[in-house]
């Protein structure tokens, strides 16, 4: 395993993290537990889940199963950087108001405290805001992840689907405040989605936030979406659509692989973890085996002639295609919209 530093802080973490989103829903509580236990074993130190997850309104499921996991004891808190979220409806009570979706300093207090029980732990080490809330002033939110910090329930603070204004001015104001703000950005990012090379990814460079990048394969489109369907595997509806308006690009994707002599996956993963604004691409793995398999993304290195290629596969906004630009590097993000 390879590690490095969270953003500009001295936390270090592994540069896959482990995904939780289809803990209870798609992958029962045992197998949860053992992919768990077996990221320990690869070295994955960095787990990644929400509130909201489980998709039980005000359950917190996925929360739980891990809280059960940390309960088996041999130091698996201890040995976990823990990343959770809040912002979603948690709501069981349809008066309860506060724990509808926002960021008011009554729902991050409560909503931290909440976690901490179904996780059975006492601190977070990374509370990560899962959206923007543009009715809540920053100096009601900086406050309330203060008091929590200073509480010891909180270590670090991060966001996540946030622009890159969102991230300006969440950190300038916390740098009034003399408080350290945020840490980390989690936001979409794959070779098929590279809206965030234009702004969040040089913003979250400039004031030192980590990129945790969610879907790094798409979906699954990235995965090898037309071999698998070759071998009888059929995709999700949403998923078949895309495969089918993006076939041209998939084709020549694939091929490219074939020709590296590597499994799409694990080029989708590489590719994210060679930007530099990149700490850990989210890794969802359904079986102990694809767990395993993830590592190879961490000894591929792609040349400048490679990623040049996979830029006319998958171009960046404005970037080259095949029909294309010479002169590439000129019409790159974060320039992408000026001459």
């Amino acid at each position: 395993m390879q590690y490095t530093t969270l953003g500009r802080t001295g936390l270090k973490v592994s540069r896959l993290c482990l995904g939780t989103m289809n803990y209870g829903p798609h992958t029962s509580e045992t197998e949860a537990h053992q992919q768990m236990d077996k990221a320990h074993e690869l070295g994955i130190n960095f787990f990644d889940t929400a509130d909201v997850y489980g998709w039980q309104k005000g359950e917190g499921l996925t929360e739980q199963i891990i809280g059960r996991w940390f309960a088996q004891g041999g130091h698996r808190r201890e040995k976990t950087i823990l990343a959770t979220k809040v912002f979603g409806d948690m709501r069981t009570d349809e008066k309860d108001w506060t724990m509808d979706r926002g960021l008011s300093a009554v729902k991050i207090r409560r909503a931290c405290e909440n976690s901490l029980k179904r996780l059975r732990t006492d601190y977070i080490d990374l509370y990560q805001m899962h959206h923007i809330s543009r009715q809540t002033p920053w100096d009601e939110i900086w406050e309330a992840f203060e008091i929590l910090v200073r509480q010891g329930k909180v270590i670090y603070v991060g966001s996540s689907n946030f622009a890159a204004w969102h991230i300006a001015q969440a950190s300038e104001s916390a740098k009034r405040r003399h408080f350290m703000g945020l840490v980390s950005e989690q936001s979409k990012y794959s070779l098929a989605c590279r809206w965030v090379e234009l702004e969040v990814l040089p913003a979250a460079m400039n004031y030192g936030l980590g990129v945790i990048p969610w879907s790094p394969l798409d979906g699954g489109i990235l995965g090898g979406a037309l071999e698998k369907m070759e071998k009888g595997r059929r995709a999700g509806d949403l998923a078949q659509k895309k495969i089918d308006k993006e076939r041209p690009r998939l084709e020549k994707w694939e091929a490219f692989c074939r020709e590296l002599g590597e499994k799409p996956a694990h080029v989708a993963l590489a590719w994210t973890l060679h930007h530099p604004a990149v700490t850990a691409p989210i890794i969802g793995p359904r079986t102990i085996e694809q767990l395993n398999d993830s590592l190879r993304a961490l000894e591929i290195k792609l040349s400048d002639d490679q990623l040049k290629a996979l830029d006319r596969i998958w171009p960046g906004p404005k970037g080259i295609t095949d029909e294309g630009i010479s002169d590439w590097t000129r019409h790159q993000a974060p320039e992408a919209y000026a001459w």
